[in-house]
């Protein structure tokens, strides 16, 4: 997940280096709510883990 909101940013990035705005604005948006996502599963699975007696990390 984590590498999918990467992958869209990057896309971002070089839609905004050359002026695909349009473009560039979707993509962000994607890889922001990629990112979220990723941290919302990231904090269930310490959770999770943590419950479970085993240390966070």
């Amino acid at each position: 997940m984590l590498g999918w909101a990467v992958t869209f940013l990057v896309i971002a990035l070089i839609a905004a280096a050359l002026g695909f705005s349009g473009i560039a604005g979707a993509s962000a948006g994607i890889a922001q709510v990629l990112f979220v996502i990723f941290l919302i599963l990231f904090v269930v699975a310490m959770i999770a883990r943590a419950m479970r007696g085993n240390p966070p990390l």
